[in-house]
This record gives C-alpha cells, structure tokens and sequence, in this order.
C-alpha cells in the first residue's frame, strides 16, 4: 500500500499495480483443484498473513477474490481495505463483517478479533481450493453467518477421498468455531503445511483427537437467542454513534440511522423466529441419532443396499466405474464417507464399482510399420502395454511387424501387454574360412550361422586329404545376409570319393525292461536294421550311413521279449 487519499467524497488506496488474476479467477477457471497445487497456494498465504500479523496488522477480509496469483504461479494478498490494528477497537461495520462465506464466527458476532479470525479464512480458503464448493451456503448473507456460528462442514475427504487426511485435518483445525483450538499463528499453520510438504503421510493425531468429538452437521442451524441478534445489532448502532461526534450528525441522519438499525433489527429477528418456528427448539424434525458408515467395498450395489446398517438408513450412489485388478466386475471398489465415520445426517454413500471387463478382438497389423501399428492398438483405448521384440526375418521388411502375440483375432482386455516382433530384416554373417575343415563339418557351420551350401564343386588335382575343403566362393571376413548361398571345392575327383560318411549313435536301454529286447533303428523314418540284445546293458551303439553333407533323424524301438511291451528313444539328429 503505497497512500491513502480523498477525491471529493471518495475516499481511496493508491497500491501496486500486479499482473495476474485473482485466485477466485484461477478457481473458477480450474475447478477442483488437484491438493499439490492447494498446499502450494496456501502456504503462500500463509506467509503473507504471518508477515502481516507479525506487524500487528489483521485483514479481516481473506477471500480468493483478495489473492491474486501471478504469472509465474506466486501469490500475494491484497485490498487491506478493511485492515485494522491488532489492538485497535473493533466496529461491527458492513465492511468489518468480510465476505459473509469466509467470516469467522467471532467476526458475525461482533466480538473482537485477532489473528485467528484471519486464519478461519484462510481455512475456509483452503477448504475451498481442495473440495470446489465452500463449506456453507445459504439464501441469504444471514444464513450463511448463522452457520458458520453453530456448524461444522463436511470433512473435504467426504467430498473427495483422494485428498491426504493430514491436509484435511489442518484445514478442519484452522476453521475450528473455537478461536481458541485454531492455530495460534500463521506460523504454526505454516509449521504442519511444511511437515505435510515433506511428508504427506505425517501422522496429525493430535489434530484427530481434537476434532474427535466434532461431527459435521448438514441440517439447517439450530436457532439461535433474538437477545444475542439484538445485542450485536445495539454494539454496531452505539459504536456508529460514539465514532460520530454528535455536532457532525444532522437531525434527518440520525432519523435515518435510527430507521435503518430498526429494519435490519426487524429482519434479523424475522429470520430467526422463522429458523425456530420451521426446526423448533429440539434441532430437526425425526431422528436426530447418529448412525456409523457401514463398509460397503466388496459388495454390489444391490448387496450393499440390503445390508443391515445401510438398508432404510443409507442411499447408495453410483459416481461411475473404475478398473480395478482387486474386486470382481460389479462389486464396489471405492467408497465415500470412508467405513466407521459417525453421520447424523447426509445418509449417502457415493461409491465406485469394478468396471467389466471390455473385450476387443486383436486387429491384425502383421506388415505394418510397427510405430504405425502402435498408434492402431493405441486407438482402442484399452490402456495396453507394449513389448516391441526385434528379430531377423529374411522375408519381412526391417521395421514391420512380423507378428504379435496375441495374435489377431483373438480377446483384448483393458491394460494387457502386447509383444509385437518387428523385423530388423535378414541376419548378416561374416563368413570365417572354412578352408582346410572337413566338407561335413564345413557344411554343418555354415548352415548353423545361417548360411545355405550349394552343391559342391570337386578338385582333382589337390594335394590336400580327399573330403576337405580347398577352395570356397566368399572371401574370409566378408559379411553377408543371412541365406546366402555359400559353395564348397572339395579334393578329390568325384562324389565317388565323399558320397558317403558314416556316424556312430548311442542310444539309452529303458530301465523298466528285463530279460531279452529287440532293438530296431530307424533313420529318417525307415527301419534300417534290427538286432537282439541283453537287458543287462545300459546302453547300444549303431552304426548309420549317408551323404556327405546330409542330416538324419534317428531313433531307436525297444521291444521287450517277455512281455511285449514297446518304447521308443528319444530322436536325436547326426550330421554327414
């Protein structure tokens, strides 16, 4: 506040000029307001206040629409207007009372204030902030004020479960009715913001303990004594009189003064014998007991409606449906008020319920730019998780989908994973020298890195051993695709000198088998020999035949003379 001046009969607040909104602006635009952001807000204000009290000030007038948010997200407290000094005398003015949604209890009474009434405000800030909606609301100015004398607001979490306890706990206790159980300073508000900043699980028990008996009460305000109405009404008039020097106060101000304090006596007093006449003195009408939340997670809706506890007590109200990994389709998941919290009234149970399970079959995006199919699978909105798996492919272009498990047409469900395997085309091999191997061996390493054998050339006049490689048509060290076709000069004059190799398989007797067996070797399907042997051996040797180059399978039957039975050896597979 830079001056204060008169203009003719206007009297005015020269203050700086700041570019922002106010934060009634930045709610309004925003909605609910995530608790991060709420914590981050009020703990500004705080400090604000707690500067402002520091120096015996008090606002009196702490309201979203006297806090303006900059564009950097800062905040500052503004329009004193109706700021006083600490041990100044207090006059219940219009403007005194504040904005009737954010006056403490002592500020409608009339009574004097002092720090804590800014807090009480800040309080119904905050309030506002984490839940959208303020803590009483009425038809009129005076309705609003009666309940923030007699009444106690819904607890935030009751409004939105996801809001931390220890948060709505130091909201409750800043807007305790008792000045007294508040926060003494800004500070010590700013003391548990700060614990919760670093710790939003931080236990506030002993702010729980202090609000234990207090039960939030939706029911309109219990009357209260014309006699008090009329007392803080006879405090303002007098107090206007005694700020007044008599010589300065004409006959027809005084006549209008007198009329107007007796209207708003009237209509106060009105208000008031309505209040007693619709509630009576005994609170509202019925049963006025208190009933415990019954927990209702696990259950339908219809289970729960017919539970003892809930059943003519409670109304069950579906807010939506969640996936959840826990409960089963239907059964409800979340609840609000949370299970064991006392009601004497707003017997609603709002609830979430285990969403089905949405099944789409599997599109099939096999040949597709793999980013391309992810944006596909993305657009069924079925939250998936994605596995991308590369491999080689000698017949799929590198980046497309060779294919996807599970594979098209089959059942999506809301948040599975898909693997899809994206080709990153053929595998390269760089080719060793197989000169000097064995033609089998060579054939058998070339193949197992991928490589295919064309038919092999012969070199007669070779000086190396018959069967071995001299010669091959890839240099050593070149890095070919995987398939490439690799051929082999072999020594020797013809196939006739390495048509045949031959291998020696072993194969393992059955345990269970006694006596005499029958042993018969198959390769390639065929029965190639047969011969007799004693169950006293573990094992049997047999001798197969092929080309070079050329891989068998081969396996063993064992028959059991005494009794017939049969088992086969496991296959095994010989290279020539």
């Amino acid at each position: 506040m830079y001056d204060v001046s008169t203009s003719g009969e206007t009297e005015y607040i020269v203050m700086e000029l700041i570019d922002g909104i106010t934060l009634k602006q930045y709610m309004e635009r925003r909605g609910r307001m995530d608790w991060r952001e709420s914590l981050h807000f009020i703990s500004q204000i705080m400090r604000s206040l707690s500067h402002a009290h520091s120096r015996g000030i008090i606002h009196r007038d702490i309201k979203p629409q006297n806090i303006m948010v900059l564009r950097d997200g800062s905040v500052k407290v503004a329009d004193f207007g109706i700021a006083c000094l600490a041990n100044a005398s207090q006059t219940l003015t219009q403007e005194a009372l504040g904005s009737v949604h954010y006056i403490s209890p002592e500020q409608a009474r009339g009574d004097r204030i002092d720090a804590r009434s800014d807090i009480y405000s800040a309080g119904v800030v905050l309030y506002e902030m984490l839940t959208g909606r303020l803590p009483f609301e009425g038809d009129s100015a005076v309705s609003v004020a009666i309940q923030h004398l007699s009444s106690v607001p819904l607890a935030p979490r009751d409004i939105d479960h996801s809001i931390p306890e220890p948060l709505e706990l130091i909201c409750m206790k800043a807007m305790n009715s008792d000045p007294d159980k508040r926060y003494p300073t800004a500070d010590a508000m700013l003391e548990d913001l700060e614990k919760f900043r670093k710790d939003p699980a931080v236990d506030m028990d002993y702010i729980r303990k202090e609000l234990a008996s207090v039960q939030p009460d939706n029911e309109p305000t219990m009357s209260i004594p014309t006699a008090q109405v009329a007392t803080a009404v006879k405090k303002r008039a007098d107090q206007m009189r005694r700020d007044q020097p008599e010589d300065n106060i004409r006959p027809r101000d005084k006549k209008s003064i007198a009329i107007m304090g007796g209207i708003f006596a009237a209509a106060l007093v009105l208000v008031f014998l309505l209040f007693k006449l619709i509630l009576g003195d005994f609170g509202p009408a019925g049963n006025n007991k208190s009933y415990d939340v019954p927990n209702v997670l696990g259950k339908t809706v219809e289970e729960a409606q017919l539970m003892d506890g809930v059943k003519d007590i409670f109304e069950i109200v579906v807010k939506g449906t969640q996936r959840s990994d826990t409960y089963e389709p239907g059964q409800i998941i979340q609840q609000s008020p949370d299970a064991g919290r006392s009601r004497k009234s707003n017997f609603v149970i709002e609830v979430y319920v285990a969403a089905e399970e949405e099944k789409v079959p599997m599109p099939d995006v096999t040949g597709q730019e793999y980013r391309q199919a992810r944006i596909q699978l993305q657009e069924l909105n079925l939250n998936l998780k994605f596995d991308f798996q590369s491999q080689n492919s000698d017949t799929v272009h590198k980046d497309m989908v060779i294919s996807t498990e599970p594979a098209d047409g089959e059942d999506l469900t809301e948040g599975q994973q898909v693997t899809v395997y994206v080709s990153t085309g053929p595998k390269t091999v760089t080719v060793p020298s197989f000169i000097g191997q064995d033609i089998a061996i060579a054939i058998k390493n070339a193949q197992d890195m991928g490589l295919t054998v064309g038919q092999p050339e012969f070199d007669p006049y070779s000086l190396v051993e018959t069967g071995r490689v001299t010669e091959q048509n890839i240099d050593p060290n070149e890095v070919v695709d995987g398939g490439t076709q690799i051929v082999f000069t072999i020594s020797g004059s013809g196939e006739e000198d390495i048509v045949t190799r031959t291998k020696v398989a072993e194969f393992a007797l059955p345990e269970d088998m006694g006596g005499m067996i029958k042993v018969e070797f198959e390769q390639d399907g065929a029965i190639v020999d047969s011969q007799y042997i004693s169950a006293n051996l573990q094992t049997v040797t047999y001798t197969f035949t092929g080309q070079v180059g050329q891989t068998s399978l081969v396996r063993a039957y064992f028959t059991c003379i005494n009794d017939n039975s049969a088992v086969s050896s496991p296959t095994q597979e010989i290279v020539f």
